[in-house]
């Protein structure tokens, strides 16, 4: 695929309209039903024009609180094509969290599942309202997108944080755009015309927003679907490009392996058609990759942090380490610190944190790099490791430091284990408890398998993960937990990290009780 007229860093709505002139009448969504380039096109121009019509100024933020759909696409641009700032709320946020972000932003107007409300609450217009406004401004219209700059501020997203508020993080259309140019560079050699695409991330979030932008500068062709529905969708639908936090990858793979034949089950399952494969969010288990490539697809893994807009490393199709995050894109430096945090700086990170300048100042180094909060170390080779979390050191009563994220990253290849959580902090010796991947372990066990049966199984894993560790590292006993760690429980962010304080807060019982002599040590 030729790549090259994609290659100077534009606003998004600008490459949207001019992919809108090359494809035309061809298909850019499945709604089910087919949604032109053109149609879609003409739909963001209207959005547009209504937030003119209401006065919407350049710089001013508009939110969007939905779930993804034909209009939340169109509205997203069309915040940016007037020079305004699209603010996403994710869909699954509560009412307070949905207020907050709100009124930290200083949003006037918002687009919801009915259409476009002010935060008074009064309905402004409906969808059905807003899409079929008149084109009286559309001088006005010329005028604003004319304006936008790279420099303007794009959008701002709220980081999900696993402790306290999220912090608005303003992204420009320089930062974004360059990001996206470093990340067409690195997956030249995969990318391909008349791709066709699942599209189900949440566009809140920017690994969603960035498939759908993406799709817009290469021609995808995108089928609208729920997470419920996308697994089922995909041998019918048949993508060649499918972009997906690990869950998924791990759903088709345990799936597969159940079959006589792993590697044709899961070309059965995927459709048999893909060819460039994206997992984002977290790290994925290392013998979901290996099932993958026995297939002939490599899923592509990076590293990024939303304020790094927000890629920083990838894998390349012809470059690549299974066991790393990849190397650091063309326009980003890395480097790593005395105690081991990846420092970032490049044109691609937001440049201050929104109304919060204390957090600003602790973000960033007196020489100007920006402190991800990540542990990490380079082999010789300069792929990235990830190997912690520096804030989440614990602390045991033998004075070890200890960053538990090193730990927990031991338990991602097993598929028996969907999350590990270890505590400790001032113990004399580490504890978790384990969410087990119930799936997986009936699929191995059988659907009667008593609780210790899978008691039995798991602390098979934890003897596996403690014999890679130094003894003061290792875990003496822990607990198998039955409510699954979710989202609208607090305990996972919206891109599914643990929320490691609310987790031991609402479970300190549980964890406390592994260090009474009945605890003691299972592992």
């Amino acid at each position: 695929m030729d790549i090259a007229p994609l290659l100077t860093p534009r606003p998004a709505p600008a490459v949207l309209f001019e992919s809108a002139k090359r494809y035309g009448d061809k298909t850019r969504f499945h709604t089910p039903a087919p949604v032109s380039w053109t149609a879609y096109a003409a739909l963001v121009r209207k959005l547009a024009q209504v937030l003119l019509a209401h006065d919407v100024a350049k710089g001013e933020a508009v939110a969007i609180f939905a779930h993804n759909s034909l209009e939340w696409a169109a509205a997203g641009l069309a915040i940016q094509s007037i020079g305004s700032v699209l603010v996403p709320i994710y869909p699954s946020s509560t009412d307070a969290q949905r207020e907050y972000v709100l009124e930290h932003s200083d949003t006037r107007l918002y687009f919801d599942k009915d259409g476009l409300l002010s935060v008074t609450g009064a309905r402004i217009a409906t969808w059905q309202e807003a899409t079929s406004a008149a084109t009286a401004n559309d001088d006005e219209f010329e005028s604003r997108f004319a304006d936008v700059s790279l420099d303007d501020t794009a959008l701002m997203l709220y980081t999900s944080g696993t402790t306290g508020q999220p912090k608005g993080v303003p992204l420009t259309h320089r930062n974004v755009s360059q990001n996206a140019v470093d990340w067409l560079r690195c997956n030249e050699p995969a990318l391909h015309d008349n791709a066709i695409d699942l599209l189900w991330l949440p566009m809140s979030h920017i690994f969603g927003f960035g498939e759908l932008c993406l799709g817009n500068a290469l021609g995808f062709e995108s089928h609208l679907l729920a997470p419920s529905e996308v697994l089922a969708a995909m041998p019918e639908l048949a993508p060649t490009v499918f972009m997906s936090v690990p869950a998924y990858w791990e759903k088709l793979a345990s799936q597969a392996k159940l079959a006589a034949s792993p590697v044709a089950e899961l070309r059965r399952l995927t459709g048999g058609h893909l060819r460039f494969c994206l997992s984002g969010g977290a790290g994925l288990r290392r013998e979901v990759k290996e099932l993958f490539l026995e297939m002939g697809c490599l899923i592509v893994e990076g590293y990024g942090l939303t304020e790094c807009a927000p890629t920083l490393t990838l894998n390349r199709p012809n470059d690549y380490r299974l066991d790393s995050v990849g190397k650091p894109l063309p326009s980003v430096d890395l480097r790593i610190a005395d105690d081991s945090e990846i420092q970032a700086r490049g044109p691609n990170i937001f440049a201050s944190y929104y109304k919060d300048p204390q957090a600003t100042l602790e973000a960033f180094t007196q020489d100007g790099w920006f402190c991800t909060g990540d542990l990490g170390t380079f082999d010789a080779d300069g792929f990235l490791r990830i190997i912690g979390r520096k804030k989440e050191i614990l602390v045991t009563a033998g004075g070890k430091n200890i960053p538990p994220t090193n730990i927990e990253m031991q338990f991602q290849d097993d598929p028996f284990v969907e999350h590990a959580v270890v505590y400790g902090d001032g113990k004399k010796y580490l504890v978790a408890a384990i969410w087990p991947n119930r799936a997986n372990i009936e699929a191995s066990l059988g659907t009667t398998a008593s609780p210790q049966q899978v008691r039995d199984h798991l602390e098979a894993c934890v003897k596996t993960v403690n014999s890679g560790l130094a003894r003061f590292e290792t875990i003496k006993s822990f607990a198998v937990m039955d409510t699954p760690l979710s989202v609208e429980s607090e305990l996972l962010t919206a891109s599914l990290k643990i929320r490691r304080k609310k987790i031991y807060e609402q479970h300190r019982v549980t964890f406390e009780n592994l260090y009474s002599t009945q605890g003691e040590p299972r592992a």
